[in-house]
C-alpha cells in the first residue's frame, strides 16, 4: 500500500530512526547526572573499659547486638578484674553514640559507674563485631 513513506506521512507510519532532539529541546535540557555521594568519613576506633556491675548481666551480648545494629566492627570481652573491655570501630558518629550514649546506660541489669575511653587503630569492617574470651 505504501511503497515509500514520505516525511509528511503520519508518524506511526514512518519507520523508526534515531533522530536529534526536537526543536525547543536542547541536548542540555536533559537532567544533569546525580552528583557523586560525599566520601564517607575516615573510620574512628575507640577502646573502652567499662566499670561497675557489668559482668553476669548480659553486658557483652547486649554490646554485640547494639554495635552490630550501628554497623560497628570490633569486639567485646570480660576482664578478670571485673570490668568489660570493648574495641569499637567504624563511622565516627556511630562510635561516639555508642561510647557516650549507649554504653553508659547498658542493658537493664547493668549498673555502669565509669566508661574509660582511649584511642585505638580502626579494624577492618569485614571483621564485624564479635565476643572474645575473657582476658
Amino acid at each position: 500500500m505504501f511503497s515509500s513513506t514520505p516525511a509528511t506521512a503520519p508518524r506511526f507510519l514512518r519507520p523508526f530512526t534515531a533522530t536529534a532532539p526536537r526543536r525547543g529541546m536542547a541536548a542540555s535540557a536533559a537532567a544533569p547526572p546525580d552528583p557523586p555521594p560525599p566520601p564517607s568519613p575516615a573510620p574512628k576506633a575507640v577502646r573502652v573499659v567499662v566499670k561497675g556491675r557489668v559482668q553476669g548481666v548480659f553486658f557483652r551480648d547486649w554490646t554485640v547486638e547494639t554495635a552490630r545494629s550501628l554497623g560497628l566492627a570490633g569486639w567485646v570481652r570480660n576482664r578478670r578484674d571485673g570490668t568489660v573491655e570493648a574495641l569499637l570501630s567504624g563511622d565516627p558518629d556511630k562510635v561516639d553514640e555508642m561510647v557516650s550514649r549507649r554504653i553508659p546506660v547498658g542493658p537493664p541489669a547493668a549498673a555502669v559507674t565509669a566508661v574509660v575511653p582511649s584511642p585505638a587503630d580502626p579494624v577492618d569492617p569485614a571483621e564485624g563485631f564479635r565476643r572474645k574470651p575473657t582476658a
